[in-house]
């Protein structure tokens, strides 16, 4: 086991309508602030060590935040995606933000793209991670593993209780084992992804994030599900904050061809294409990621 840096300060606070959103603070106490969302499965933790140390370095807060149905969060099913953005503009209230940049992993990466629609004046910019795109609607894609999510919605929707169960019970099931599976997920991804995550401090990042977050639910990746396969609320033809596409070319969950297709559509978008990596690899770009999003922070 390694020592990764731990949040500097981590809980829940209350939204208007009585349900609590955890966060987690990394790097510095205050200055210009940069949220990460999650992936899925994922919570509040998953955020690099490379990135909490460049917070710190930079004097960067760095906040990761539980989507609801997991961690610290209440689980709670948005009526589209495009309402998430009002949770994340009373957390923005409560701290005191003004101002923000956003990442993305995978299915953190639509949610990135709904508070750059919904915030325009907010987010300095966004980044996004091997990105869910849209499954359906005029900028909808087909192709790839999360290609699934469009034929399940409707079932999802008579079963992610008792599914969310079931799914937090074998999460726990497998503590025992935990590094074990990691070690044999590793070995099923691409040469550029096992160099990423075979780093003992990414292991160690991973296994903290899930199995703390497994303890408060699991229903957030049903929710996160449900939400692909539906209209998301707003266009990405209409977004006006610079937004940044990381994209592994041998991604089996997210094919290239959906970095590229919502890249396409932002006006003035930007893709970086990663060779030999699959879906994690853009974790090794966090310098790139935050220099993005510093670049296009305006003079203070």
């Amino acid at each position: 086991m390694v020592s990764i840096p731990p949040p500097r300060y981590e809980g829940a606070f209350h939204l208007p309508d009585g349900r609590r959103l955890g966060f987690s603070e990394f790097g510095a106490p205050t200055g210009r602030t940069v949220l990460w969302f999650h992936g899925t499965p994922g919570a509040r933790r998953q955020i690099p060590p490379a990135a909490r140390d460049m917070a710190t370095e930079r004097g960067i807060r760095l906040l990761g935040v539980d989507r609801p149905g997991i961690g610290l969060s209440t689980p709670h099913l948005y009526d589209e995606l495009l309402d998430y953005a009002d949770d994340i503009e009373v957390l923005c209230d409560h701290l005191g933000i003004d101002r923000f940049g956003l990442v993305g992993l995978s299915g953190g990466g639509p949610y990135v793209l709904a508070c750059a629609a919904a915030m325009p004046e907010q987010v300095v910019a966004g980044c996004v991670l091997g990105g869910v795109a849209p499954l359906r609607g005029e900028e909808g894609v087909s192709g790839g593993a999360v290609d699934l999510a469009g034929h399940l919605e409707d079932a999802l929707r008579l079963v992610h209780r008792p599914l969310g169960t079931a799914f937090e019970l074998m999460i726990r099931g497998l503590r025992p084992v935990a590094n074990q599976g990691f070690d044999l997920f590793v070995n099923t991804m691409p040469p550029g992804d096992q160099t990423v995550m075979s780093r003992p401090e990414m292991k160690e990042m991973f296994l903290d994030d899930l199995l703390d977050a497994s303890r408060g639910g699991m229903r957030a990746f049903l929710y996160d599900t449900m939400l692909f396969a539906k209209p998301w609320g707003f266009r990405l033809a209409d977004l006006t904050v610079p937004i940044h596409f990381w994209q592994g070319d041998s991604d089996t969950f997210v094919p290239l061809e959906h970095g590229q297709h919502q890249a396409d559509l932002v006006p003035g978008a930007k893709l970086y294409i990663r060779p030999t990596e699959g879906h994690m690899g853009a974790l090794d770009a966090v310098e790139q990621i935050l220099d993005a999003i510093g670049d296009a922070w305006p003079a203070d």
